[in-house]
């Protein structure tokens, strides 16, 4: 407990409410996360990325016959004074890949038991994610939503664009009493963001995924397609495992709406608690793998330091 205090003290962070300044605590921790295309980049506009498609680039790729229609500027002239035979020059285009963060802060997200809410946690690896982007020159966009409302970031490489994303997840955490007149889920937000994002971005989807029905499935496969997908399913060390208690005692649970009791100490109910949760985090991974996103699963009760090093192989300084 007092090394989640100093650690929170750190980012400037309680933990339940978010600020800007824990936010912008990231922008130092860009060497986390390694955003490298995993997959050809497929997008229609010019940018930094090595594409698999040849045109007018930068980066040669081979040297042909000349065909009816080429480009007499790219004829090269000394393997055809070489063959006898007119050959021209082809290049790998150059294409952007845009960054999209997809953030879950609904009702289910705030929780937490030991370090974080969930939906702080989404929003700090979201500030990260935003923050690595820009590094590397990418357009940033996002999409942040809870149950009353959503907020659509647009993509921009400025880093006007990271402090509307982050001023938009604080703006939703704060966002507590209904907005409209019908409730925005997960399957709602992925069907905004299948109309935001173009193909060949790399797509980021944070959520603790409860709402992952066959709608928000069907969306999560089609961005798949043509995009690359990472999603980190969120949770909190209580969703996995009751507390360790020597006495046997039963306490009562809630949601603010529903009351549950549970009997707290005992062996049977702690193995049931146990493999009941584990069965679902396990469904929930084997769904988004059917995606084809890959997933990256997020502890709100460790820093995300912590984590991503884990993640990443590298042993921590």
């Amino acid at each position: 407990m007092q090394n989640n205090s100093k650690w929170l003290a750190q980012v400037h962070s309680d933990g339940v409410n978010l600020g800007i300044k824990e936010l912008l605590h990231y922008q130092s921790k860009t060497s986390l996360l390694n955003l490298t295309p995993r997959k050809a980049v497929q997008a229609k506009l010019s940018g930094g990325y090595i594409a698999k498609t040849k045109g007018r680039g930068m980066e040669f790729d081979e040297a042909r016959h000349y065909q009816p229609g080429d480009d007499i500027r790219a004829i090269d002239w000394r393997v055809t004074a070489r063959t006898g035979k007119t050959h021209t020059k082809l290049y790998r285009e150059e294409k952007e890949r845009p960054v999209f963060v997809l953030t879950d802060m609904s009702s289910n997200m705030q929780f937490g038991t030991q370090l974080l809410f969930k939906s702080i946690q989404a929003a700090h690896l979201s500030a990260l994610i935003a923050w690595s982007a820009r590094k590397r020159g990418d357009r940033i966009g996002g999409l942040v939503f809870n149950q009353y409302q959503h907020l659509e970031c647009k993509p921009f490489t400025r880093q006007k664009a990271v402090l509307s994303l982050l001023n938009s997840m604080i703006k939703i955490q704060k966002t507590t009493e209904d907005t409209g007149d019908t409730q925005v889920t997960l399957a709602d937000a992925l069907a905004r963001l299948r109309r935001l994002a173009h193909p060949g971005s790399l797509i980021f989807i944070i959520s603790d995924f409860s709402q992952l029905n066959e709608l928000a499935k069907q969306h999560i496969s089609q961005l798949s397609k043509h995009n690359e997908v990472i999603a980190y399913p969120l949770s909190d060390p209580f969703e996995h495992q009751l507390p360790n208690i020597k006495v046997s005692q039963r306490v009562t649970l809630s949601d603010g709406t529903n009351r549950q009791q549970i009997n707290l100490g005992e062996k049977s109910t702690e193995q049931a608690y146990i493999n009941q949760h584990q069965a679902h985090f396990e469904k929930i991974e084997q769904t988004l793998k059917q995606c084809k996103a890959k997933v990256l699963p997020i502890d709100a009760g460790l820093p995300l330091e912590v984590q991503l090093d884990r993640f990443s192989g590298r042993k921590k300084k």
